[in-house]
């Protein structure tokens, strides 16, 4: 489960980095933080469901 939490954590961070860049103007770099963040995030979270799927069959 700690996997869960770093990645999640991880695309947080990436989030508010690219929050920081679009605040300094550097647009470009604000997108590819936003998909870094957002794909760390998405695996998190279908990591999160699979181990859900897995604690509720046992």
């Amino acid at each position: 489960m700690r996997h869960v939490y770093f990645r999640g954590i991880i695309g947080l961070v990436w989030l508010a980095a690219a929050i920081v860049s679009g605040m300094s103007g550097h647009f470009a770099m604000a997108a590819f933080q936003v998909a870094l963040g957002v794909v760390f995030l998405r695996a998190s979270y279908t990591l999160w469901q699979k181990e859900r799927d897995q604690k509720g069959e046992r």
